[in-house]
């Protein structure tokens, strides 16, 4: 793909990923537009300020739940990241119609814009709390995923395209537990819900790289899942305070001991490559043989990160903490 060629257009761009996203592109491969489309426009200043001021990128203000805004916005847009969302879980609980219309209508509304404005690709972030979910965070962004695929047979005649990427916790996003435990680590002592939880776990950096690499290769109607490793949280815990002492606060409302990426029934349809794991949608107009590199799955087989055969090492932890200290 000639990036120098496309207008590229990312929401949620003052956030972890949107920052990190735009540094990437403008560092690597130098969009002819790179915009950042936000509600904030404070984080937007603040982001300019901070060295985002290349004179490809544009700022736009606006939100995903407007979608005249987001019609104007995309016009003349090759290609979009779709990664603003509301994800804190008890933030949703709490507020469960501003999840559902950020996250759900957001969807739609970036869907309907891009097949009216013609855009080439829509690539999705979506989360593991997407598969088999238990709070409304995830259930939000697993009928955004269904929206997204299915999405593919409203473009009839046009070529418009849309995918998603499916990924666990990122270290050094804003939410994340590192920030958390750092804090309390002044105190000499570090809450953890359960000691028996295990996430997926993926830096900025490789989440970046994995949403251009599938941008790059997506058909459209894929849901792409890269090969991470898991942590036990009491590993992580041990990795960031050393010998302070762990106290169990107890699972929130919403909250899984273990995370999956894959479910057993999503593997019927799912194929592997070396680096990921390509889970296809089981419609009509959906041609096989476009991944024709890929390996079917076994039976049975569900990408969970308790079953994982990746883990986290010492090493990499260390460096996973050293990344967030430097952010």
């Amino acid at each position: 793909m000639e990036w120098s060629e496309k207008v590229v257009l990312v929401t949620g761009g003052t956030g972890s990923f949107g920052k990190r996203f735009a540094e990437v592109m403008l560092r690597d491969h130098h969009p002819k537009k790179l915009i950042v489309f936000s509600r904030d426009e404070l984080k937007q200043h603040e982001m300019q300020r901070g060295g985002f001021d290349h004179k490809s990128i544009r700022y736009f203000i606006g939100d995903v739940r407007d979608d005249k805004r987001l019609t104007r916005a995309l016009e003349g847009v090759d290609i979009v990241v779709h990664a603003a969302a509301l994800k804190q879980v008890p933030a949703c609980e709490y507020n469960p119609i501003e999840a559902v219309l950020t996250n759900v209508m957001g969807a739609r509304n970036i869907i309907d814009a891009s097949l009216d404005c013609g855009v080439e690709r829509v690539l999705a972030l979506s989360t593991d709390k997407a598969v088999n979910p238990v709070n409304l965070y995830g259930a939000t962004k697993l009928v955004a995923e269904k929206l997204f695929v299915q999405a593919n047979s409203y473009g009839g005649s046009k070529s418009t395209r849309f995918s998603c990427v499916r990924y666990g916790n990122v270290v050094g996003s804003r939410g994340s537990v590192i920030p958390l435990f750092l804090n309390q680590r002044k105190a000499g002592r570090l809450t953890v819900t359960d000691p028996r939880m295990t996430r997926f776990w993926i830096t900025l950096d490789q989440g970046v790289q994995f949403v251009i690499s599938c941008i790059e290769n997506m058909h459209g109607g894929e849901i792409f899942v890269p090969k991470i490793p898991s942590m036990k949280i009491t590993d992580l815990a041990e990795a960031v305070a050393p010998g302070c002492e762990i106290e169990h606060s107890g699972i929130r409302p919403g909250e899984k001991i273990h995370e999956l990426l894959i479910s057993e029934d999503e593997v019927r349809t799912t194929i592997e490559l070396d680096d990921r794991y390509v889970v296809q949608p089981p419609h009509p107009w959906w041609k096989e043989w476009v991944w024709e590199g890929g390996r079917p799955m076994e039976a049975g087989f569900k990408y969970s990160s308790d079953s994982n055969k990746d883990w986290v090492t010492a090493d990499q932890l260390g460096e996973m903490i050293r990344e967030f200290n430097s952010e």
